[in-house]
C-alpha cells in the first residue's frame, strides 16, 4: 500500500507542476517575444510482483518532470510604428548585457529603446524593458544617435548549437549553459525595425493540457483517497 500512496502522491506533484507551467504559458499569451514552454516526463522505477514466476509482472511508481522543453517555432509579426522595436526573422536572439552584474542574457523580445546612460551628449544606448544594453554584432555595446537618421544600426543575433539546454531566468530573458557552448554570429537571421514578434502561446492547445492535467491530477488525489480507505479497512482487520 506504501507503493500506491507513492505513486499517487508523485502524480498528483508532477500535475500541479504542470498545470504551473501551463498556467505561465497562458499569463505570457500576449508577451511580445515569449516561446512556450512544455513540460516532459520519465517514468520511475518498476517493481516486479512475483520475482520467480517466468512472467514477471511489473508495477511503476509513477512519473516525474524530467525537464521543460521549449518551443521556438517563430510567430508573426505586428508592426509598432516605434523604429527602435525589431523583431528576428529565422533562428537566433538578441544580446543584452547587465550593468548591474556584468552578464550577458538573450531574448526574443525586441522591445528597445533609448536610454542616455554615457551622458556624452546625443549618444544613446539601446536598452530592453529591464534596461539592459542591447549588444551589436561583436558583443559591443550598442550606441545610436536619435539625430542621425542614417546611422546604421547593427544588432548582433546570436545562435547556439543546441538552444534547448537554454536557461529561462524570467522576464522574457534566457541565460547561456555550458549545454550550449559557445553563442555564434547569426549570419542568415533578418532583423526587421518597426516590428515585434508575437508569443507562440496556442491558445487551444493549453486549455486542452490544462484539461488533461486537471483530470490527471483529480484521477491522482481519488488513487490517495481509495488507498488511504484500503488502508484504514486493513487495520480495522488487524484490530
Amino acid at each position: 500500500m506504501n507503493l500506491s500512496f507513492y505513486t499517487a502522491a508523485v502524480g498528483a506533484h508532477s500535475m500541479q507542476e504542470r498545470i504551473n507551467i501551463i498556467s505561465n504559458n497562458l499569463a505570457n499569451i500576449n508577451t511580445d517575444g515569449y516561446k512556450s514552454v512544455n513540460a516532459g516526463f520519465v517514468d520511475l522505477l518498476y517493481n516486479k510482483y512475483y520475482r520467480a514466476a517466468t512472467r514477471d509482472p511489473e508495477t511503476g511508481c509513477g512519473t516525474r518532470i524530467e525537464k521543460t522543453d521549449i518551443d521556438f517555432r517563430q510567430n508573426s509579426f505586428v508592426p509598432t510604428g516605434n523604429p527602435y522595436d525589431y523583431a528576428i526573422v529565422g533562428d537566433g536572439f538578441f544580446a543584452v548585457y547587465d550593468n548591474s552584474n556584468g552578464n550577458v542574457y538573450y531574448t526574443r523580445n525586441g522591445q528597445f529603446s533609448l536610454s542616455n546612460y554615457s551622458n556624452e551628449g546625443n549618444m544613446f544606448f539601446l536598452v530592453n524593458d529591464q534596461g539592459h544594453i542591447v549588444l551589436d554584432d561583436n558583443f559591443g555595446l550598442l550606441y545610436v544617435d536619435p539625430n542621425d537618421p542614417n546611422q546604421k544600426i547593427n544588432i548582433g543575433v546570436f545562435d547556439f548549437n543546441n538552444k534547448q539546454g537554454i536557461l529561462l531566468i524570467g522576464n522574457n530573458l534566457y541565460e547561456a549553459t555550458e549545454q550550449q557552448g559557445e553563442p555564434f554570429f547569426n549570419e542568415n537571421a533578418l532583423v526587421r525595425p518597426g516590428m515585434l514578434e508575437m508569443s507562440n502561446v496556442d491558445l487551444a492547445l493549453e486549455m486542452s493540457r490544462v484539461i488533461e492535467a486537471q483530470r490527471a491530477y483529480q484521477l491522482s488525489l481519488r488513487m490517495l483517497s481509495t488507498s488511504d480507505e484500503i488502508e484504514q479497512t486493513i487495520n480495522n482487520l488487524r484490530g
